[in-house]
């Protein structure tokens, strides 16, 4: 009796519906409920790029009113400048259309995101010549908890993400075949995610360095004009950017101040805070895969490639070792790192899913026309393999997407407008208020003077006379930090009469103290 080996893997519907149900469930998770405020994921971060975009936005309104119109621009203009406001700007034109919206900008990073999952599958593809690896590292990519709340955050990291991965997936490419097509792309796409935002230079030169020493080789790569090609376009854009926000524009002269602390390396709290922040971002368990993935099962080549970027990482966290340590966010370049890991981590426990075309071995190598069991059992195996994998996708896409709709920050954003309405939208405000006000500024429309931590003050009466002199109120809504300064809260209530109190709030009248 014949038997015929059908390989599921091999046929292209088969992929086709295993990639559209797994993009399926990322956008799912990440275009749902895009009207939620921008509390969910760092709000201070958000924040300021929503503060920006407004003011952005506001400048161009002719019949907005005027006090609006006022404050969203001088809130904009004392905002600093870091990164090219790239989000922002794009934001203020789509606002154009459709309003002030923070959904929008949640749907356009979501987009990237998504988009950079199409690269970091063709860039699995190729290291480990298997498309059921390749699917599980962009199945872990679109997945990752961490992943699905960040990638829809009003943040310039998920456009970084998105060129970071192309500049990946073209330099690889361009290491196998040196043609100038792959070098112009390498060059273009790591050039614009450095101009993103600076740091994405560790992994684009990380990268770079890997692919010379896995396949081109440094002597001959340094001969090939495409090499300098890709060094020109990647150094143009943040180049000039540089340049003109230091000796032009100025706004980045102190932007670099405060972030090189190499002081912190001989602490074991900071790799412990390093630790921490990490595993927030990736789970220890997928982390110690993705490792064993890449140091056992990895082809030397790929071993090497991916080795440039683990170090690149490495070098990242020491370089900004208070940021790595106290933001999370600053690991993100590890999940797509993680992800191709865990690709090599499924070509070497599941083989029989890169048998014959999928794999990078000819099928005229093996021998399963020699035994009529093995296409049965690769079949089955193949059928298990998909059945499991679709039916953890969706699984994991509910439990998601429950957990996101328990979380609804729709009442603090009422709360912060509700704060605002209370002073009366008025400048002259101190404020002991959490996330440095920009909750408050943004949802309440309402500036702000930050009142200092109580850590922070050593004389509450020489600091109130400095930061309270021609003020008109002072605003309490971090109760937790409040209940710390019994010689602020004595002060404020022998002086001076409430002006307004409601739930989790209460606004002090320094206009007129008590007689």
């Amino acid at each position: 009796m014949k038997h015929i080996s059908r390989n599921f893997f091999n046929a292209p519907w088969i992929f086709g519906l295993l990639l559209a149900f797994l993009l399926g469930c990322g956008a799912f998770l990440r275009y749902s409920d895009l009207s939620a405020p921008l509390l969910d994921f760092h709000p201070t971060r958000q924040l300021f790029g929503a503060i920006k975009a407004r003011g952005i936005y506001y400048q161009t309104l002719p019949d907005a009113p005027a006090w609006q119109k006022s404050l969203a621009v001088r809130q904009y203009a004392g905002e600093a400048t870091i990164e090219p406001p790239l989000m922002e700007n794009l934001a203020a034109s789509l606002y154009h259309f459709f309003g002030v919206q923070t959904g929008i900008p949640r749907a356009v990073s979501a987009s990237f995101w998504l988009l950079g999952g199409l690269f970091l599958f063709l860039l699995s593809k190729n290291l480990t010549g298997s498309l059921p690896a390749a699917a599980f590292a962009l199945a872990f990519y679109l997945l990752n908890p961490y992943a699905v709340t960040a990638s829809r955050a009003f943040q310039p990291d998920p456009l970084m993400i998105l060129l970071i991965l192309i500049f990946w997936w073209s330099i690889e490419n361009w290491s196998r075949k040196t043609a100038w097509k792959w070098a112009l792309i390498a060059g273009v796409s790591g050039g614009l995610a450095i101009f993103v935002k600076f740091p994405a230079a560790f992994f684009v030169i990380g990268a770079a360095v890997g692919v010379i020493l896995a396949r081109t080789g440094l002597i001959k790569a340094l001969k090939l004009h495409q090499t300098w090609l890709i060094v020109l376009l990647g150094l143009l854009p943040p180049g000039a950017y540089l340049y003109y926000g230091t000796f032009m524009g100025g706004f980045l002269d102190q932007q670099f101040n405060g972030r090189f602390y190499p002081e912190m390396w001989v602490s074991p709290f900071f790799y412990l805070r390093w630790f921490l922040k990490l595993e927030n971002v990736v789970s220890v368990v997928w982390l110690a895969l993705a490792l064993l993935g890449w140091l056992v099962f990895s082809s030397k080549p790929t071993k090497i490639f991916l080795g440039g970027l683990w170090l690149a990482y490495v070098i990242f966290g020491m370089t900004f070792a208070h940021h790595i340590s106290s933001h999370d966010y600053y690991s993100l370049p590890v999940i797509p790192l993680a992800a191709l890991g865990l690709g090599q981590l499924v070509v070497a426990i599941l083989p029989v899913f890169t048998a014959g075309p999928v794999s990078a071995k000819p099928s005229h190598l093996t021998d399963d026309a020699h035994d009529p069991e093995k296409p049965q059992l690769a079949t089955s195996l193949q059928l298990i393999y998909i059945s499991v994998l679709l039916g953890s996708m969706l699984l994991i896409t509910v439990d998601q997407y429950l957990q996101e709709r328990t979380n609804d920050y729709r009442p603090q954003a009422a709360f912060w407008a509700q704060v605002g309405d209370a002073v009366g939208h008025q400048p002259g405000v101190i404020a002991l208020t959490t996330d440095y006000g920009y909750p408050l500024a943004y949802y309440g429309w309402q500036n702000s003077t930050p009142w200092p931590a109580s850590v922070d003050i050593h004389n509450t009466a020489k600091t109130f006379a400095e930061l309270a002199a021609n003020k008109s109120y002072f605003l309490v809504t971090d109760f937790a930090e409040y209940d710390l300064q019994p010689d602020l809260q004595k002060l404020l209530n022998t002086n001076y009469p409430i002006l307004a109190q409601g739930r989790n709030f209460i606004i002090f009248d320094l206009i007129h103290p008590k007689k």
